[in-house]
């Protein structure tokens, strides 16, 4: 019969949606793949807090090499990176800044389980603790990849002298669907961070990098951010950068000096 023909790929199709619904957590978020922490430049301090849930996030404080005066950099890496590597990433850019950043939820040796409601809940109570621990007298986020998305939305909710974000999007789901045109991705999709809609809603100072090559985050997901940013103060793109060599561009460095720059910090 006809219809047993067309069984077969209709039970491969609903296979596949089952395994988009239920692993998707762990395509999003390879926190065992993650290499766990390693040496730290001297005079750092490795942290602990306790969220009013009971985890316990771990974290990394890299003083600033030059002055600092009090400047902070709190710093959310990608979502296969270590923490303590976004630190020293972000340390080594910005030598004149304290720098702060901690492992996500699930990502050891933080404990819990990782999702985007998780890391956007953890970000305001991670700035709060910041705050309270070091009275910065300024505190710029910086997001990487899915981290920019957390970093966006700390910006809508939390006064933030300025946020640079590198390869950034606008909606998490929409990224998913980009790759996944024939499923229905947005009906599926549990793990959203709404970036183009965070930011809209504030007036802290917004700096974009972006990939010019990205086949990860595509183009038309920063283009849609980009339209929506209330405060975009600074927007450049590599066209021969990818999503994961960005930060090895020769002129991602002094773009980031730039960036800070813009936000008039």
């Amino acid at each position: 019969m006809w219809w047993k023909l067309l069984l077969v790929p209709a039970i491969l199709y609903l296979t596949i949606l089952a395994v988009l619904f239920f692993w998707q957590t762990s395509l999003l978020f390879p926190a065992k793949m993650v290499q766990g922490p390693g040496p730290l430049p001297p005079g750092s301090e490795r942290l602990v807090v306790e969220t009013p849930g009971g985890e316990r996030l771990h974290g990394v404080m890299i003083r600033a090499r030059q002055g600092g005066e009090g400047r902070l950099i709190l710093g959310f890496g990608g979502n296969a990176w270590n923490a303590e590597d976004a630190a020293i990433t972000l340390a080594d850019l910005f030598p004149g800044r304290d720098v702060v950043a901690f492992h996500f939820r699930g990502y050891r040796p933080s404990s819990g389980s990782p999702s985007a409601a998780a890391l956007l809940a953890d970000a305001p109570f991670l700035f709060d603790e910041v705050v309270r621990r070091y009275r910065p007298a300024s505190i710029v986020a910086v997001g990487f990849s899915i981290g920019s998305g957390v970093a966006a939305r700390l910006a809508a909710e939390r006064p933030l002298a300025g946020a640079i974000l590198v390869t950034p999007y606008d909606s998490l789901a929409a990224v998913a669907a980009d790759h996944y045109r024939w499923l229905p991705v947005r009906l599926l999709f549990r793990h959203e961070i709404r970036a183009a809609a965070d930011l809209a809603r504030t007036r802290v100072p917004v700096a974009i990098l972006a990939a010019g090559r990205d086949d990860l985050i595509l183009p038309p997901r920063t283009e849609a951010l980009r339209r929506r940013i209330a405060n975009l103060v600074y927007d450049r793109t590599f066209p021969d950068a990818g999503h994961n060599d960005i930060v090895e561009h020769r002129d991602f460095r002094p773009a980031m000096r730039d960036a800070i720059a813009a936000l008039g910090l």
